[in-house]
């Protein structure tokens, strides 16, 4: 609801790592929330320490829907671009929704595409690098 003020924020600390979690909390997948969310999301990418977390993509009150979830991540990353993404779980508040199996199967899936190292980055690398691992 708040990215374009987040991003105020982080622009007058450029010296500050961000990781924003939750890939932005997309829970308003309707047409207008969406705008709201990419605006937001592209206000947060121009900022370059920041990164985004690809997790929490469960809806309150509803189902796990791969599909719907794989647009959300597809986008994130071409917003933020595949070496500031980092694929996250929120277990166990996540266990309401979806399994870990299930979640993490269905992140391998949607990544079928990419190429092993871009795999690499989502899956550890990004995240090693960010938090200096």
């Amino acid at each position: 609801w708040h990215l374009e003020e987040a991003a105020q924020v982080v622009r007058a600390i450029p010296a500050l790592p961000v990781a924003l979690n939750h890939t932005g909390f997309a829970w308003d997948r309707s047409e207008a929330g969406l705008a709201l969310w990419r605006r937001g999301m592209k206000a947060l990418a121009d900022c370059e320490q920041v990164y985004c977390k690809l997790s929490c993509l469960c809806l309150p009150e509803d189902h796990w829907d791969y599909e719907d979830n794989r647009r959300i991540v597809l986008e994130a990353i071409e917003i933020f671009g595949i070496d500031r993404c980092m694929f996250a779980s929120n277990f166990p508040v996540d266990s309401l929704r979806v399994t870990f199996d299930r979640m993490f199967g269905d992140f391998r899936t949607l990544c079928a595409g990419l190429s092993d190292s871009e795999q690499a980055r989502l899956f550890h690398d990004n995240a090693a690098r960010f938090y200096r691992l």
